[in-house]
């Protein structure tokens, strides 16, 4: 088994007035999305039990999740890893100024198990790249350290992308991994 990923040519252009430049752009090749009947009949021959018992139980699974998930609690899916609330909000500087108008996003945050990082980063990439007409020019797979990105730290300058853990990358706003046991860490700013 192995990760697809298309790297297509591409020119980027990064205001109206500039002429860009073709460079290759890489993502995941989408494959199709499983329906949920598909994923309960194969675990329930893999566990050995009814495809009905094994419809119950993840309905009642996803019936606590949803009930305990908006209480704050840090939910574990087996095998998976664990799921919580977080936010995004703007910091203030006075007490008076804090309301609910402050927080400009809700999330759910996925923390992936030590034995799923360790499966996706034993998972060969196979690159197929693409010129700017669609044609098949190379063909790579991946020979890397395969770093996992687990959702939990900021990346550094060069890999850009989103931070889901809570924080936010404007000066303005201030984070906040509103969630576990100790109740997170209050909204400070990461930045």
């Amino acid at each position: 088994m192995a990760l697809k990923v298309k790297a297509r040519e591409k020119l980027l252009k990064f205001s109206k007035q500039s002429e860009g430049s073709w460079k290759y752009v890489m993502q995941p090749e989408l494959y199709s999305s499983l329906t949920q009947q598909k994923v309960i009949r194969e675990a329930a021959l893999r566990s050995g039990v009814s495809e009905g018992v094994m419809q119950a139980c993840w309905d009642a699974a996803g019936e606590v999740i949803k009930a305990w998930l908006p209480e704050g609690h840090s939910i574990p899916l087996p095998g998976l890893g664990t799921c919580r609330f977080g936010l995004s909000a703007t910091a203030v500087d006075d007490v008076n100024k804090v309301k609910t108008s402050l927080i400009k996003v809700r999330r759910i945050i996925f923390t992936p198990a030590v034995e799923l990082k360790d499966e996706l980063k034993a998972t060969p990439v196979v690159i197929t790249c693409y010129d700017r007409d669609g044609n098949e020019v190379k063909r790579v797979t991946s020979d890397d350290d395969a770093e996992i990105d687990d959702g939990t730290t900021s990346p550094s300058p060069s890999q850009g992308g989103e931070n889901n853990g809570g924080t936010s990358t404007n000066p303005s706003q201030g984070g906040g991994n509103n969630g576990g046991d100790d109740g997170g860490d209050g909204g400070a700013d990461a930045n």
